[in-house]
């Protein structure tokens, strides 16, 4: 297929790319670099340097008439969200408008979205959480992407678009940033290799559901070979939790570093505890994870010595 993936030269996108490629699809890349790197583009996709927001983008959709999009790209941090979310919305959702409005124009088959399990739900009132639990997000960033969810619903029921949202658990692995405010697992990777000590925001004892980007690369594959009609919202996690206390402690040992962290506060926002029921992400796509925590650190932290080396 013709695959247009927005975000491709970002931590996920950029796998799921390469994984793209690997199997033969046409790859079709757009990313304004903003937290993307250009190495990370594979070479044999077509890239355009370009914002989703840029009405340009149409150029993109009548040279390529891509069959699918694959959609990736977005403002990403909890935390800016929270102190711009103007500029939240701009990126996350009129830029996800402008994209689905050239999928109804040029005859877009499937959309697959990349939204945010670890947010849209809100502090949960059962746990694991299911696709059925009430939505009520505490944040800007996750109430756009909770906002483009039902934009897509829109998009089925007016235009017959398929599509499937993909909500994520805390994805980590290699070419994670580990300077910005997402992706703890980098940051903390970055901080035992430094030998310098780990900052922990709040006591360190809320819970987050934590999956190897090789896993979420999976579920990207597996959504493309869902048979149309879909109209999908579906969980892509463990399916357990781990505190971040237990996570640093985990990569610490894994490491052979010491174990060294310093609380400062909680940060608004934040949700205290929360992991992913993936029963419907089995039933409906084939999929779950291959990786245990362990396994996935060890590769994780194995990446982050050899690129820093």
């Amino acid at each position: 297929m013709r695959i247009l993936v927005t975000g491709g030269a970002g931590f996920i996108a950029s796998h799921l790319t390469d994984a793209l490629i690997g199997e033969g699809h046409e790859v079709v890349i757009v990313d304004n670099l903003s937290s993307g790197r250009a190495e990370f583009v594979n070479p044999k996709a077509t890239f355009y340097n370009m914002d989703i927001t840029d009405p340009e983008i149409e150029k993109v959709f009548r040279d390529h008439q891509p069959h699918l999009v694959n959609h990736h790209a977005a403002q990403k941090d909890v935390k800016k969200s929270v102190e711009q979310p103007l500029f939240d919305a701009q990126v996350n959702i009129l830029g996800s408008l402008n994209l689905l409005q050239n999928c109804v124009k040029y005859g877009v088959e499937r959309f697959i979205f990349a939204s945010s399990g670890g947010t849209v739900y809100g502090e949960p009132t059962t746990l694991p959480v299911g696709e059925d639990h009430p939505e009520r997000p505490l944040s800007p960033y996750g109430t756009s992407k909770l906002a483009v969810e039902h934009y897509l619903r829109f998009y089925n029921k007016a235009h017959g678009l398929n599509y499937i949202c993909l909500r994520y658990g805390n994805i980590y692995g290699p070419r994670q940033d580990p300077f910005g405010e997402a992706g703890v697992v980098a940051i903390f990777a970055l901080r035992l290799l430094e030998g310098k000590p780990t900052i922990i925001y709040g006591d360190g004892e809320q819970v987050r559901d934590f999956l190897y980007v090789e896993d979420v690369v999976a579920a990207n594959l597996a959504a493309l070979k869902v048979p149309p009609p879909t109209a999908l919202a579906v969980n892509i996690a463990s399916g357990s939790g781990t505190s971040i206390n237990l996570l640093l402690k985990k990569m610490a040992q894994a490491s052979g570093q010491e174990f060294r962290p310093v609380y400062q506060p909680a940060r608004e926002g934040e949700i205290r505890t929360i992991y992913l029921d993936i029963r419907n992400a089995r039933s409906a796509l084939g999929w779950s994870p291959k990786l245990t925590l362990e396994q996935g650190i060890r590769k994780a932290l194995a990446s982050f010595t050899e690129h820093r080396s």
